[in-house]
């Protein structure tokens, strides 16, 4: 099991990132969470297989329709928290 933490910039609040992350995520059997940031970025937690993380992470970088990612940063994690599902914050 793999996790990784992903802070997305860009215009990401109000153009329905988060839950069509959590749409995506799921499809992929990852489970976190997609929760914005005061700053106006959009974190996600996601746990699951390197390579369902990495085909989230490509997704990431396009997201909705109506979003314009200007950047994707990466943080791996060594001990991710127990989570079940993934939620929306």
């Amino acid at each position: 099991m793999a996790a990784a933490r992903f802070l997305i910039s860009g215009r990401v609040q109000g153009v329905s990132y988060r839950a069509s992350t959590r749409a995506q995520a799921l499809g992929l059997g990852l489970t976190g969470h997609a929760r914005n940031l005061p700053d106006g970025r959009v974190e996600v937690l996601a746990i699951g297989t390197p390579e369902a993380i990495d085909a989230l992470e490509r997704w990431l970088w396009q997201g909705p329709p109506l979003a314009q990612v200007t950047a994707v940063e990466r943080y791996a994690l060594q001990s991710p928290p127990p989570v079940q599902g993934f939620a929306i914050g």
